[in-house]
């Protein structure tokens, strides 16, 4: 172990020893590992996602460093008639007290803005954003929980917080108001779902709306006057483009709303396929050095919050290489393999 600067992220994930000390497999392999680890504490971290990216599990929130914080000070002092926070003084501590004030409230907007959602309102309206790549817990005001993926969207009056409108995915656990047997609404552009309570998966991207019902039942009003009736281990789509409503049973096994728990689960699924959710999750654009590469299948569990991390598990997978430049991702044959 001469050469430290050799254990990135490629080494652990190219050695089979490792791989079974991720899975827990080999007791030699295990006991070996965790004395490395433990005598190597500054590769804890990229062990750890390694081992993410091998057994599919989460990985936790990115929150801005303290640079970031910095430049977003210096940017936001000048706007608000401060050059420097160390060369002025104040001509009076009440002006001091205000200035000092507005500049907290400034910097606290900019942490919101970074960290997993955004959350704001106004006299009448309440919102819940993610950002690209980040999936929140919400616990609505009468009790309903609801898991928001990336790059998505609620709203609600806050009268009548069980009437809401989705734009991006999430999964919903209603609950039941017995007393009154109130119903509970998501509105997306295709269609209205009405629940008594029950759990169930939408999914408004690519220009349709898709609703898969795993508990309880569940009414669809679409957006042409139609009507349906949903079962458990049912999944609807409908776009008002096409006109076209698909109704149909679905394997129970297939992880449509597996993203919650931050992993990506694929069985035989092609490569394009897999990097459409990519798209959408994190706002880029895919592209391909040939046709042939959208076709390669990729099977297990992929992490879902941390992009570079990701790719690298893709990358794996696959046996291509991924260029992340801008908001493009080139995917490419790897002369490596």
């Amino acid at each position: 172990m001469d050469n430290k600067n050799k254990f990135d992220l490629n080494y652990f994930l190219s050695d089979a020893s490792f791989e079974n000390w991720a899975r827990g497999i080999n007791k030699n392999d295990i006991t070996y590992w965790n004395n490395w680890i433990q005598n190597n504490p500054e590769y804890v971290e990229t062990a750890e996602n390694a081992k993410s990216i091998i057994s599919g599990i989460n990985f936790n929130q990115e929150y801005p460093s303290k640079e970031k914080v910095n430049e977003a000070l210096l940017s936001i002092l000048p706007k608000i008639g401060l050059d420097s926070v160390s060369n002025k003084k104040p001509s009076n501590k009440r002006k001091s007290h205000s200035t000092l004030l507005t500049a907290a409230a400034a910097v606290l907007l900019v942490l919101i803005s970074w960290t997993s959602y955004s959350y704001y309102t106004n006299d009448s309206q309440t919102v819940h954003k993610t950002n690209y790549g980040e999936i929140i817990d919400l616990k609505l005001p009468d009790g309903t929980s609801v898991v928001l993926n990336g790059n998505s969207e609620i709203s609600y009056d806050k009268e009548n917080p069980r009437l809401l409108h989705l734009k991006g995915e999430a999964y919903f656990k209603v609950k039941p108001i017995p007393s009154t047997n109130a119903k509970f609404w998501v509105i997306t552009n295709d269609l209205k779902v009405e629940v008594l309570g029950t759990q169930f998966h939408v999914n408004t991207r690519k220009q349709k709306t898709n609703v898969v019902l795993d508990e309880g039942s569940i009414h669809l009003e679409f957006i042409n006057g139609e009507v349906t009736k949903m079962i458990p281990g049912e999944m609807v789509s409908f776009s008002k483009e096409s006109k076209k409503i698909i109704h149909k049973r679905v394997d129970v096994e297939t992880p449509y709303a597996l993203w919650r728990g931050g992993t990506y689960a694929f069985n035989e699924i092609p490569l394009e396929d897999v990097m459409s959710n990519l798209e959408l999750t994190y706002g880029l654009e895919v592209q391909y050095s040939s046709n042939e590469l959208k076709e390669i299948p990729i099977s297990g569990g992929i992490p879902n919050q941390n992009l570079k991390i990701c790719i690298a598990a893709i990358e794996k997978a696959t046996g291509t290489r991924i260029i992340n430049k801008g908001n493009i991702l080139r995917v490419q044959e790897n002369p490596i393999y």
